[in-house]
C-alpha cells in the first residue's frame, strides 16, 4: 500500500504522514526533503520558488519510488504538495490498485475562523525557516487545491470544523487502507 498525502501549505499533510506512520510503521518520503536535497546538493538549477517547475521534477522521482515500492510490496508515504492532480495517468490499473490518495482541503469558514490556530500550529512537525501564514493566500490555494480535486474526480478530505477530527477520522475512512492493514 501507498499513500499519497497532498493539499494546500500549512493543511496538516506532514502531521497526518507522522500519525501514520506512527500507527502503521510505514515509511514517509516527504517531497519538501527532497526537493531540498537535490536543491542543496546541486543536482537542479531549480529554486524552492519555482514551484510550477518543481511539481513534474519531483514527481518524475516520486512516481518512480511509489511504483519500486509497489513492485517490491513495501509500504510508502508520500507526502507534499508536489503530486500533480492528474498523478493517476502515470499508472497502470494494478499499481492504481495499491495507492490511496488523500488531499487535505481548509475550508474558507475554517481559515477564517482558525487562523491563529493554523498560524500556532505551522510549526507542529517541521520548523519552518521564515515562514509566514497568509490566511488570504491560504484561502486562494486551499479553493484552488479543491477545484482542481473535483476537476479530475479526486478524493479530497474538507476541514471545515474539528481539525483533530478530521485528522483522526482519515486513517478510517478508506476500505482499501484498512483492508491492507
Amino acid at each position: 500500500m501507498v499513500i499519497l498525502i497532498t493539499g494546500a501549505s500549512h493543511t496538516g499533510k506532514t502531521l497526518l504522514a507522522q500519525k501514520l506512520m506512527e500507527r502503521y510503521r510505514y515509511p514517509v518520503l516527504s517531497l519538501d526533503l527532497l526537493k531540498m536535497g537535490l536543491i542543496r546538493s546541486v543536482q537542479t538549477e531549480l529554486t524552492p520558488e519555482d514551484d510550477e517547475l518543481l511539481v513534474p521534477y519531483l514527481w518524475g522521482i516520486a512516481r518512480e519510488m511509489v511504483k519500486t515500492a509497489i513492485e517490491n510490496n513495501q509500504h510508502l508515504i508520500v507526502e507534499g504538495c508536489y503530486i500533480p492532480f492528474n498523478w493517476q495517468s502515470d499508472f497502470e490499473p494494478a499499481y492504481l490498485e495499491q495507492i490511496e490518495y488523500i488531499c487535505l482541503v481548509m475550508t474558507r469558514r475554517y481559515l477564517e475562523t482558525h487562523g491563529d490556530d493554523v498560524r500556532r500550529f505551522a510549526n507542529v512537525i517541521e520548523q519552518r525557516l521564515a515562514d509566514s501564514v497568509d490566511i488570504d493566500d491560504l484561502i486562494a490555494d486551499n479553493e484552488r487545491i479543491l477545484s482542481e480535486c473535483r476537476k479530475h474526480n479526486l478524493p479530497f478530505r474538507l476541514i471545515d470544523e474539528n481539525y483533530e477530527e478530521a485528522q483522526n477520522s482519515i486513517s478510517l475512512t478508506n476500505y482499501r487502507m484498512k483492508k491492507a492493514l
